[in-house]
C-alpha cells in the first residue's frame, strides 16, 4: 500500500459507530460527501435500515450543517410516496449528516449508464411510468405548505437521473433537496445569479430561464423532468456538449435535435408531452407538474411497467456488473496495447520493475486510491467505488489513481480508463498541416480578403481555411478558420493578443484578478478558459459566448487589412473537437472590416455612382442565403429592389430605415453595407 495511506482501510472507509447510528456499508461517494447504509444503534426507529449522507471532514462546518438542516426541513414538508423521506439532520463531532429513507435499488443515472454500455434502451412504457411518478412527486413538492398552511412554493432545482431512486420493487422516488428553494429564497437565488454567482443544478438539465437570469418557478422543474424523460426515451443526453459552456448553450437554446431525430419512432402522445415540457418559453410548458403527470398517464400504458422496471433494477443492482464490464475492457485493451507498443507511442510510461500491470488479476482485497494535487482524496476504494467516482463526474483526467494497488498514475495516462469513464477532452488541433493540394489558394496581394470571404460564403464552403503571413520578427502569423456551409464554426489564432482572456479584459467582462483566478483553475476545466469563467461564476454563459463570437468576428475582420500572405482552403477538413460551435455568418466580420475600411479611407466606393441588383440578387432573396446577415445588408436589398439607386441615395435609405427601427445607422455603416453587398454580388456598380 502506498505511503500516503496512513490510515487503515477499515478506518478510511469510515464504517462502524457514527453518533446514534452504525454505518454498515458505503454505497456512494462524491467530491464533498459520502453515503452509507446504516442502522440505528438502539431500537428499530426511525427505520430498520436508513441512509446517512455525511459531508467529508474538510467540509464539516456549521454553514454546511445549516444547508443540510434546510434540506431536511424542505423534505419533511412533503409527504408523498414518491418522495424520499428524510428523518433529520445532525452533527457528529464536526461532521454534518443527513438521515433519510433507504431505497433498495439503484438511481436512474446508474441504470441509464449501464443500459447504454449494453446498447439497451428503456421501453417507452417504462420511461413514461418513471416520469409520471416523478411528476406526481413534483406536484406534491410544489404544493407543499408550512405548518401554518401557507404555500412554500418549493422549486426542487435539481431534477436529474442521479436524484431519482428506483427500488427493486419497481417504486420510484424523488430525492435530494440540496439546492431546493422555497418562495422566499427564489428571488435571492435569481439575484445571486444576476450578479454572477455559480449556477446550481446539473449541467444539461437547467431550464433556459435560469441561464438567462430570469425568474425561476415550478416550470423549471418541469423542463428538467422533460429532459430526463427525453434521455430515457432516446438512450442518450438531450442536451450535451464537449464542454460545460457548450452544454449550457445547448440548454439555453433548448435544441432538442437528438430527440426530434427519433420522434417518428416514439408514441406520438409521449413525444408531444416531452416536447411541451421542453419549450423554451415557460408559458408554453405545462402549467404545473400535475398537468404533466396527467398527460403522461394518458399517453402511455403503465401495464406491466412496474414489473419491467423491477427487472431492470435487479439487473442494474448487481454491484459487480459495471466493474466486470470495465475490467474486461481494461484487460483486453491493456493486453493488446502493451504487446503492440501502442502505449509507448501514446507517451504512457512503461511498467517499472515489480509493478503489477492493470491487466494482471488483482490480489484478494486489493483497493484503489485517488490523489489530487499531491493529496490523497479517496483511499481504500473498491473497484466499483472507483467507477462510481468516475460515473458521477468526480474523477478528472488530471487526477492520479493507484489502480488496485499499483503506483499512482494520471487518469489520462490510463487510456482505457480515460476513454470509457470520462468525456473526451481532446483540444481542437491548431496544427497547420499539408493534407495534399489545397482546393483553393489565393495571394492576398492579388485578392483582397474581403473577396475571399465573399467567395467562401457564396459557395457555402465547408472545410479548413488557413491564412498565414510572415510577421515582422520573421515568425509565421496564422489564423485557422473552420467553415461549415459558409459559416465560421471554429477559429484558432497564433497571435497571443487574440486570446479570449485578453479580449474579455478589453471588454471589461472580467477583471485582471478574475482572469488570474480563472487561469489558475483552468486545468480543472480541461484547459477551456470559457468553461472556467462560467464554472467559477465569474461570467454568465451568454456573455462568454458573445465574447467568443465577437473575438472570432474581430479576428477575421483583421485579415481584411493584410496586404501580404496566402490563403489555402482544404474542403472537408474538420477540427478534432469543437467545444462550442460559433456558427457565425461571414457577413458579420465582413461588415466589421468594411466599417473600419470606410473609417480609415480612402473611400473604396470612389468612382461608383449608383448600384443596381447584381448577379446574385435573386439568390439573396432566399431566406437561407440571407441567413444571419446584418440588418443593414437586408435593408439594402429591399432598397435596390425598386431599381438603381445612387450611392448617396442608398445610404440615406439605410439611415432612414434604421431610424424607423429605432437603431442608429451611421453613414460609415451604410457605405460598408454597399461595399459588402458588392463583394457578395448581391448588387453591382453602374
Amino acid at each position: 500500500m502506498p505511503e500516503e495511506k496512513v490510515l487503515t482501510a477499515a478506518k478510511e472507509r469510515g464504517l462502524g459507530p457514527f453518533g446514534p447510528f452504525v454505518l454498515e456499508r458505503r454505497i456512494a461517494i462524491g467530491g464533498s460527501a459520502e453515503v452509507f447504509l446504516a442502522r440505528p444503534r438502539t431500537g428499530s426507529k426511525p427505520a430498520r435500515e436508513l441512509v446517512i449522507k455525511r459531508l467529508s471532514r474538510s467540509r464539516g462546518k456549521v454553514p454546511d450543517f445549516d444547508v443540510l438542516s434546510r434540506e431536511a426541513e424542505l423534505h419533511r414538508a412533503v409527504n408523498h410516496p414518491n418522495v424520499v423521506t428524510v428523518f433529520g439532520a445532525g452533527m457528529v463531532g464536526d461532521e454534518p449528516y443527513l438521515a433519510m429513507e433507504y431505497v433498495p435499488g439503484v438511481d436512474l443515472h446508474r441504470l441509464l449508464r449501464l443500459a447504454a454500455s449494453e446498447n439497451r434502451t428503456l421501453s417507452p412504457d417504462v420511461a413514461v411510468y418513471i416520469a409520471r411518478l416523478v411528476a406526481e412527486a413534483l406536484a406534491a413538492v410544489h404544493d407543499a405548505r408550512d405548518p401554518s398552511g401557507n404555500p412554500l412554493s418549493i422549486v426542487h432545482g435539481d431534477v436529474s437521473p442521479s436524484n431519482i431512486y428506483l427500488s427493486i420493487h419497481g417504486e420510484v422516488k424523488l430525492g435530494d433537496f440540496g439546492v431546493a428553494r422555497a418562495a422566499q429564497q427564489a428571488d435571492a437565488a435569481v439575484r445571486s445569479l444576476q450578479t454572477g454567482q455559480v449556477l446550481k443544478g446539473k449541467l444539461g438539465y437547467l431550464a433556459p430561464e435560469l441561464l438567462d437570469r430570469r425568474s425561476v418557478d415550478r416550470r423549471s422543474d418541469i423542463f428538467a423532468l422533460g429532459v430526463v424523460l427525453g434521455e430515457m426515451l432516446i438512450g442518450e443526453k438531450v442536451f450535451s456538449g464537449l464542454s460545460q459552456l457548450a452544454t449550457l448553450l445547448s440548454n439555453r437554446d433548448a435544441n432538442i435535435e437528438p430527440l426530434r431525430r427519433v420522434s417518428e419512432q416514439l408514441p406520438a402522445p409521449v413525444y408531444q408531452a416531452c416536447r411541451r415540457a421542453l419549450e423554451t418559453d415557460p408559458e408554453r410548458r405545462f402549467a404545473d407538474a400535475r398537468a404533466f403527470a396527467d398527460s403522461l398517464g394518458a399517453a402511455g400504458s403503465t401495464r406491466d411497467a412496474k414489473s419491467a422496471l423491477s427487472e431492470w433494477v435487479a439487473w442494474a443492482r448487481d454491484a459487480n456488473l459495471f466493474a466486470k464490464q470495465f475490467e474486461r475492457r481494461l484487460r483486453h485493451s491493456s493486453g493488446v496495447t502493451w504487446a503492440s507498443g501502442e502505449r509507448a507511442a501514446e507517451g504512457v510510461r512503461p511498467p517499472v520493475p515489480g509493478e503489477r500491470l492493470a491487466e494482471e488479476p488483482a490480489s484478494e482485497g486489493a483497493t484503489s486510491s485517488v490523489r489530487r494535487g499531491g493529496v490523497v482524496t479517496h483511499a481504500a476504494l473498491s473497484f466499483s467505488s472507483l467507477l462510481e467516482l468516475a460515473a458521477t463526474g468526480h474523477l478528472a483526467l488530471s487526477d492520479e489513481v493507484s489502480l488496485l494497488g499499483a503506483a499512482f498514475c494520471r487518469v489520462d495516462q490510463i487510456p482505457e480508463l480515460a476513454r470509457h469513464l470520462m468525456p473526451s477532452t481532446e483540444n481542437t488541433t491548431a496544427q497547420l498541416f499539408e493534407p495534399g493540394v489545397p482546393d483553393f489558394t489565393a495571394a492576398l496581394r492579388d485578392t483582397p480578403m474581403l473577396d475571399v470571404l465573399a467567395r467562401m460564403r457564396n459557395r457555402r464552403e465547408t472545410g479548413a481555411m488557413f491564412v498565414a503571413r510572415a510577421s515582422r520578427d520573421g515568425a509565421e502569423e496564422r489564423k485557422d478558420i473552420y467553415l461549415e456551409k459558409g459559416r465560421i464554426l471554429f477559429m484558432h489564432s497564433s497571435d497571443s493578443q487574440d486570446l479570449l482572456g485578453q479580449y474579455a479584459l478589453r471588454l471589461k467582462l472580467i477583471t485582471r484578478s478574475e482572469l488570474d483566478l480563472a487561469l489558475a483553475n483552468v486545468r480543472a476545466y480541461d484547459g477551456r478558459l470559457g468553461d472556467a469563467l462560467v464554472g467559477l461564476g465569474l461570467a454568465e454563459p451568454n456573455a462568454v459566448f458573445r465574447a467568443m463570437r465577437n473575438l472570432a468576428r474581430d479576428r477575421v475582420a483583421s485579415l481584411c487589412f493584410w496586404r501580404e500572405g496566402r490563403v489555402q482552403l482544404y474542403r472537408g477538413t474538420r477540427p478534432g473537437v469543437v467545444p462550442v460551435p460559433l456558427e457565425l455568418d461571414l457577413t458579420v466580420p465582413m461588415m466589421t472590416a468594411a466599417i473600419q475600411i470606410a473609417r480609415q479611407g480612402p473611400d473604396p466606393l470612389e468612382g461608383s455612382h449608383a448600384i443596381a441588383p447584381g448577379r446574385r440578387f435573386e439568390e439573396a432573396s432566399d431566406a437561407e442565403e440571407r441567413a444571419a446577415a446584418p440588418s443593414s445588408l437586408i435593408d439594402l436589398l429591399e432598397a435596390v429592389a425598386e431599381g438603381p439607386l445612387g450611392i448617396g441615395q442608398a445610404c440615406e435609405r439605410l439611415i432612414e430605415r434604421g431610424k424607423q427601427r429605432e437603431r442608429v445607422v451611421s453613414d460609415r455603416e451604410a457605405r460598408a453595407a454597399v461595399l459588402v453587398a458588392l463583394a457578395l454580388e448581391w448588387v453591382r456598380s453602374t
